[in-house]
Formats: C-alpha cells, sequence, structure tokens
C-alpha cells in the first residue's frame, strides 16, 4: 500500500511540473496561444485602410469578365449610375458632375431613342427584347439598355434675324424656357444673324440665365430687301468704269446672310467638350432659313454625328406655315434654303415642331426637354477599324403602331492613344 502511494504522489508531482512548465512557456511567447472562439462576440476582421475604395457592384448585363483587350478593342459595357429625381435638393458643393456617369470604349455606340404612339405621346415600359438594332443592315448584339433620365447639356441657338412679329413672340417666351430645364441641367446661349456669337457658357438654367436671356432681345430683320448687286446699287458703267466718273457712289450695303449651318456648327463644337455623361442637344428656335454659312450641312452634320448630338427645333415664322415642308425642297438662286431644321432633325433623330403662338412655343419648351430627357438609351459593340465612312443605324421596335426618332448613322471617331481615358 506505502508502494502504491509512492507511485501516486509521483505521477501527480511529475504532471504538477509539466503544466508548471507550459504556463511558463505560454507567458513568455503569448502570440503562439489562439483565442478560443465565443459564441458572444463576433470574429474580428481586418479594417480597410484609410482611402480604400468598396469593391465596385457588378451591372446588370455584364459578359463575364475575361481578359483585358487592348483600348481599340475594348467592349467593357458602360458603367451606369442613374440621375436623382427631379426636385431633389443638391448637397454643398455638388456640382451634379458625378450623378450620372456613364464610360464607354471607342468602339461602343451608345443611341438614345425616343418611342410615341400614334397619338404622339411617349411610350414608356418598354423592355430590352422589344427593341432590335442595325448597323449597316446587320443586326447588332444590343448590351446595353436603360430608360433611365439623363442630365442635359443644351446649347439654345436663337435665329435674331427673324421678322419683327415672331421676334416678339420669341423673346416673351423666354420665362416659360427656364421653367422647362430642371436643377440638373446646364445650358449655353448662342444667336445669330449674319454672324454667330456665344453669348453664355454653360450653367444652369435659373435668373442669371434669364437675365441674359432678356439682355440678347432683339426686334428682328429691319426694312426691306438690301440693295445688294444690278445697276441700282453701283450706277451707269462704261466698260466696268463710272459713266461718270465725278457722281456720287452708291455705297453697297452688305449682303444679308443667315448663318444657321455655322451656328448649329459652333453650338456643336462646345458641346462636343462636355460630358458624355450627359445627353447633348441642340435647341434651335428659328425659321429655318440659311443663307452664306461658311459650313455647309453635310460638315456640321458630320461633326453632330460624331459627338452623338441630337437636334431639336422649333420652327416659327414661316417654318411654322402648314404646308411650308413642300416648298422647303425648293430653292432658288441666290436665296438660300428655305428651311434645313427639318433635316438636321431627322439625321439625328429629334424632333421639329412648328408653332406660330406663344402659348404654344411655352408648351413645346417643356415638351422638348421632357423628350430629350426620358429616352431609352440602346448601346452596342461595333467592329473596330481604322477608317472612318458612315455607318447607317436603324432602331426596330417590336411592337405595331408605334413611331420611333433615332439618329440615321454615325461616323466612328478615331482610336484613342493607350494612354488617353475614355470620357
Amino acid at each position: 500500500m506505502a508502494k502504491l502511494r509512492s507511485s501516486l504522489v509521483f505521477v501527480l508531482f511529475s504532471t504538477f511540473a509539466a503544466l508548471t512548465a507550459l504556463l511558463a512557456q505560454s507567458a513568455q511567447d503569448p502570440q503562439k496561444v489562439p483565442d478560443a472562439p465565443s459564441a458572444t462576440r463576433p470574429a474580428q476582421t481586418q479594417p480597410f485602410p484609410p482611402g480604400t475604395k468598396p469593391a465596385p457592384v457588378p451591372q446588370p448585363n455584364h459578359p463575364p469578365e475575361t481578359e483585358a483587350p487592348a483600348p481599340a478593342q475594348s467592349t467593357t459595357l458602360p458603367e451606369v449610375t442613374r440621375v436623382p429625381p427631379r426636385g431633389t435638393p443638391r448637397a454643398a458643393g455638388d456640382d451634379g458632375h458625378d450623378e450620372f456617369r456613364i464610360v464607354t470604349s471607342v468602339n461602343f455606340v451608345t443611341v438614345p431613342v425616343t418611342v410615341k404612339d400614334s397619338e404622339g405621346r411617349l411610350v414608356d415600359g418598354l423592355l430590352r427584347r422589344d427593341f432590335a438594332i442595325y448597323e449597316d443592315g446587320e443586326p447588332q448584339n444590343l448590351r446595353l439598355f436603360t430608360s433611365d433620365p439623363f442630365p442635359l447639356s443644351v446649347a439654345l441657338v436663337i435665329d435674331q434675324g427673324m421678322s419683327p412679329r415672331s421676334m416678339k413672340i420669341i423673346n416673351e417666351s423666354f420665362q416659360g424656357l427656364i421653367g422647362a430645364f430642371s436643377q440638373f441641367d446646364e445650358v449655353s446661349l448662342f444667336t445669330y444673324d449674319n454672324t454667330v456669337r456665344q453669348v453664355t457658357d454653360f450653367q444652369a438654367a435659373n435668373d442669371n440665365f434669364l437675365g441674359s436671356l432678356r439682355r440678347v432681345k432683339r426686334p428682328g430683320r429691319q426694312g426691306g430687301a438690301p440693295v445688294v448687286d444690278g445697276p441700282m446699287a453701283s450706277g451707269p458703267t462704261i466698260s466696268g468704269r463710272p459713266a461718270d466718273p465725278g457722281a456720287r457712289t452708291v455705297r453697297t450695303p452688305q449682303r444679308e446672310t443667315r448663318a444657321l449651318n455655322d451656328a448649329i456648327l459652333r453650338a456643336a463644337q462646345e458641346l462636343s467638350k462636355r460630358e458624355k455623361a450627359r445627353r447633348r442637344i441642340i435647341f434651335v428656335i428659328s425659321d429655318g432659313q440659311e443663307l452664306d454659312s461658311s459650313a455647309s450641312y453635310a460638315e456640321v452634320l458630320k461633326l453632330l454625328l460624331s459627338n452623338e448630338i441630337i437636334v431639336y427645333s422649333i420652327g416659327v415664322d414661316n417654318a411654322a406655315v402648314p404646308g411650308i415642308e413642300r416648298l422647303a425642297r425648293i430653292r432658288f438662286p441666290g436665296q438660300g434654303t428655305n428651311n434645313l431644321l427639318p433635316k438636321y432633325v431627322s439625321a439625328t433623330g429629334g424632333e421639329h415642331f412648328a408653332e406660330l403662338t406663344r402659348a404654344a412655343i411655352e408648351r413645346t419648351y417643356a415638351q422638348l426637354t421632357e423628350v430629350a430627357r426620358n429616352q431609352y438609351t440602346l448601346g452596342y459593340t461595333t467592329r473596330p477599324t481604322v477608317a472612318s465612312a458612315y455607318r447607317t443605324i436603324e432602331v426596330r421596335v417590336k411592337r405595331p403602331g408605334l413611331k420611333v426618332y433615332a439618329r440615321d448613322g454615325y461616323y466612328p471617331l478615331p482610336r484613342r492613344p493607350a494612354d488617353q481615358p475614355n470620357r
């Protein structure tokens, strides 16, 4: 019995000594002893370093990511965020530039589309499967579809060479024009007659802009037709010399011009510098007459289509007379083109309204901005090429009785260098 007790004491002593040694080692190196899991406290995670951005949220309809291709061959879908609802207040210091952003590759084509029913009302609620898009007659894989509203960048172009009656109506309608824009839109004012003037840079459509509109009010075209040629302009001549050298010389007035092409060109050049996140719009108020611009219609249209700029117009004066569209196709020598507005509008996917009264014009202001802001936006990836030849676009809606407004085609922009980001 005494021998058994001695053995038990030895075992207990050895166990105690081993535990003492283990505890001493743990005290010297505490990092090697893990904490036991707790049933009440969640495991601690490593915080993000300061300035680390959250992981990006995948966009709907994104294809599986693949190895990054060369910039000119990129097929990355645009990154889209929504514009805040109308009336949403802005935070202090917020200029609204980041509220909507769309980033595209060079060979990604976006096409704004307006759809109306037989009564001229906007049609909403259409889905991706309701649309088909063709380039040069070939069906394209629709890779972007959204009906979210876009903020607008608008170049407002006012013809100051119209009749006094029309100018009076336009001048009185400016208050209604300001009310047609939202706080997220930006507007720049251009005027033209013989020359083109940019009156303001792009800014909010507020009281300051209204003041600029009031300061450019003009009475319109004055007087009769100027004397520009013939015997009444220079008097009788013999062999190209005045018959009476001592006679008083008749000063020939400057030839009248209506620089519509030049005005749209100047507006398009300024709009091309604005963010692609915005819907780029030229809003023309004119009788549509074009006479002696430096730029041709074809040159201006190429710039419009290359930069995805849409032209909307209100035709006043002669352009608002019923049946004038047929006469507008006739061009008399030296008289210019009667009405170019429908051509610009049709080619870029906009709309043309012919109005004669102040009330109708004010209603059209609101209608045009609503149409421009609330379009369907389709997108597809086109074949990359170094050529910049014109390519046709056709948008079809797979429902009967609906009318589609979209641009007829585009000119591909040249490829960007590898180190230059897309706007």
